[in-house]
Order: structure tokens, then sequence, then C-alpha cells
């Protein structure tokens, strides 16, 4: 066995000499040597390290340097309050920017979410010049919209989240989300996105292909699908159509909640297809039974109709004298003899019998007359119908109802459906348009139903 530390030769035999087998050439001092091995680091500086413990607080990952880095819970994701064992794992490599070199304890603090925010803007700043899209999940929802996680904080905007607005946005939490970069100021840290620029551009082709096959006069089934205060939208199976709150219903509609609510299956006629603008105009009433057409069908003038006086005005006073049907009895059809103001011989609420005197579908606009009421005439044969032949002539002449228990229950009966579901009666639109542009004028409000 050769002894490799030492030898003698030529040596007397009591003199020992070591033989010399390495030579110092480090040309430094050790500590010199031992920290030229070192990761040398700076505070900003990117770096990358695994995970050798992971603790509720803080995970530490060793990047080669003297000591490993400590990198705080609130580092490791944009996401808060997050438990450390979800954003990493033992061995795990991760990349980390350097905040602190050494803190008032002497420790390396790092930080993955600023690493990773760094990285992404990169990301995102290219993604913005290509029109590119960007997806990750929603992480928050917050006041005006929601939160994802694309690398960094995106903004997504209720009013952008889908073609519509949503009112209801935690659902959405969880989900990984597509949308288009809208607007980044890396200055103000501030990236808003819009889900709805990418369903527009990824839905255009089929939107297109939807709007050539609709024609203007079908009628499609659809789904209520948002009730707004100007109408409701309704979805017809590719896109949504507007029906305007004029277009909901023949009567008057003092709000569209009042006709339909979402989630209704509805029957619908299209008016008008904008292709410039994706727009879809739609009517619900079309669909329906036209009042005033089955009101003139039924009825000719001279007839005598029983009413309800809705609404007195400086030119007379508007009555009902069907579902949704009103006409106007001017100021000088009230009586035969001279009336100043029309409460003088009526009053809101008050039912009694009018005699048409003109019927004017086109316009949807009817004259009627107490005065020539009072005369006599031919009843509508609702009514004769419904009372017996007791208050008519043969010829269906009113000749007046026997003051009789049976005749009160009988008009009781029949208007006893009407008046719980009248509520406070508006006069026709036209004929307020014309009472603010001259109630005084005779000639004007003589020409108004």
């Amino acid at each position: 066995m050769t002894d490799t530390a030492t030898s003698v030769v030529d040596a007397p035999a009591d003199e020992y000499v070591p033989r010399q087998i390495t030579a110092n050439d480090l040309e430094v001092s050790f500590d010199e040597a031992v920290g030229a091995t070192l990761v040398g680091v700076e505070d900003g500086q990117m770096v990358e390290g695994r995970i050798v413990r992971i603790d509720r607080d803080e995970v530490m990952l060793d990047i080669g340097y003297k000591s490993e880095g400590v990198i705080p819970s609130r580092e490791l994701s944009i996401r808060n309050d997050i438990d450390p064992n979800e954003v990493v794992s033992m061995g795990e490599i991760v990349e980390a920017l350097v905040l602190q070199k050494e803190d008032k304890e002497g420790r390396l603090i790092l930080s993955k979410k600023r690493a990773q925010y760094e990285r992404a803007w990169g990301d995102i700043e290219k993604k913005k010049e290509e029109g590119g899209v960007v997806s990750g999940p929603v992480i928050e929802v917050v006041k005006g919209g929601l939160i994802v996680d694309i690398g960094l904080r995106g903004f997504l905007p209720a009013s952008l989240v889908e073609l519509r607005r949503v009112r209801d946005l935690q659902p959405y939490v969880g989900r990984t989300l597509e949308a288009k970069i809208i607007e980044l100021d890396k200055n103000r840290n501030n990236v808003v996105l819009s889900r709805r620029a990418w369903l527009e551009e990824t839905q255009r082709e089929q939107r297109e292909q939807f709007l050539e096959n609709l024609k203007p006069g079908e009628v499609r089934q659809g789904v209520v699908s948002s009730v707004v205060n100007f109408g409701a939208f309704v979805d017809l199976g590719g896109m949504d159509g507007l029906i305007h709150v004029s277009e909901l219903s023949w009567k008057h509609v003092d709000h569209p909640g009042s006709v339909v609510q979402v989630g209704d299956e509805v029957q619908v006629q299209v008016l008008d297809v904008d292709h410039s603008r994706e727009r879809i105009s739609l009517s619900l009433k079309a669909t329906q039974q036209d009042p005033w057409q089955e009101f003139a069908t039924g009825h000719r003038v001279g007839e005598l109709v029983y009413g309800r006086v809705t609404k007195l005005v400086p030119f007379g006073a508007f009555v009902q004298v069907g579902d949704g049907i009103e006409g106007l009895v001017h100021i000088s059809e009230m009586s035969a003899h001279h009336v100043d103001l029309p409460e003088q011989v009526v009053t809101p609420g008050e039912e009694l019998w009018v005699k048409i005197i003109d019927l004017d579908l086109q316009r949807r606009r009817i004259s009627l007359s107490i005065k020539q009421a009072a005369e006599g005439g031919i009843v509508a044969s609702e009514y004769q119908e419904h009372f017996g032949e007791h208050a008519y002539d043969d010829e269906g002449n009113f000749i007046g109802a026997p003051d009789d228990a049976a005749t009160e229950e009988a008009w009781a009966d029949y208007y006893a459906e009407a008046a719980r579901d009248t509520v406070a009666p508006a006069a026709d639109a036209s004929a307020e348009v014309a009472v603010d542009a001259d109630a005084s004028d005779p000639d004007v409000a003589a020409d108004q139903p």
C-alpha cells in the first residue's frame, strides 16, 4: 500500500521530511473563494430557485444564495388570503423577484407575485399589440365588475362580461374566461378587459348568418332575457331582439314588467332587421288581436254602448267603452243645454250610456255623445245578449231597464271584472299630446278621440 501523504527521500533515519503533494493556487483567501461559488443578488433582480419549505405565512426558496430566500404569503399570488400550499409545492422550481437583499433580520425577501407580474406585463403588452386574447379564472367580484387572474389582476367591467349586461356576477367566480384587452396602463397598474368584444368577434359570422335568415314580418318564438324601462329583450335562439314598450301591448303600459317577465316564452313578430347596427326590432302586440279592430268589427256608428268616465279635460271627457278602448265625448255632446265645464255633467268613475257618432279605425279615434244617447238608439249586441230583451224594443232600441234587483245584479256582474282590473285608466296618448298642444282650442279638442 502506497502512502499518499508523505515519503522519505535520501534523509537520515532520525529526520522526517514531509513531501508536498498540493499547492496553494487559490490566489485569494478561502472566504473569498467560497463566496465566489454563491449567487449574487441585487434588489429588483429576477432569480430562480427550488421550494424547500412551506409554512402558513411564508415559503423558503433555495436560489443558491448564502441563505434561503423568504417569500411572504402575501407575495405568493395576486389572490388575497390564499393558502401557500395552493400556490406552490415542495421541490417546485419557481421564479421570484428580489424585493430586499437584506431586511432588518438579514433575510433575503423575494416575491413570486412580482416576478409573475413582470413576466405577465410583457406577454400582455405583446398580445395587446397583436389584438390577441387573454384568459384566466375569475378570482373576485368587485364593485362594477370582475377580477380575472391573467398573471396580474385584470378588471372586467360588468357591462362587458356578456353581449348584454349581467346583473348577478357571483356565478362567474371560478370560471375561466377569454377576453380582449381594451386598456393597458402599466404606470397605473391598470388592465381593462372585454369579454363582450371577444364574443362579438367570435360570433360575428354566426350573427351575420342569423340576420340574413331573419325577415321582417316573420313570427318567431323566443324567451324574454331581460326587462328594462324602455322594453324587453327576447332571445330568438341566436341573437336578442328588442320589443319596445310601445310594441308590448295594445293597452297602455306603465312598465314592461307588468306585461312580461324574464324567462317568459313569447311569440313575436319581426318588425325590422338593421344589419349595419345588428339590431332586431320585435313586436308582441302584433301577434295579438287588435282591440280596436275587434271593436270596429263588432260596432257601428249610431249604436249605444255603456262606458265608464276615465278622465275629464277642458274640452270634454274620455269614456272607456271596451278593453283598452277609449272615446271622447266632446263638451258640445254632453248635454242638450250649454255646458261650461265637463264636471257639470259627469265625474270620473261614473258609468253611463253613450252613442258612437264617429269611428275612425285608421286614426284609432272614437267620438261619443251623451246628449244623443239620451235620445235613444240601437243598443250594441253584447248588452242585449247580457241583459235580455226586456230593456229593448223589437228593433233593439233602448227603452230603459226596469228598476229591479235582477237588473242591478246584472249590471254589477257585467262590470265587476272590469272594475277589479282597472287601476286609474290613462287617456289616449294622442289626446294627451293634443291637450298639451292647445287644450283650450275647441277645434283642436274636437279632433281628439
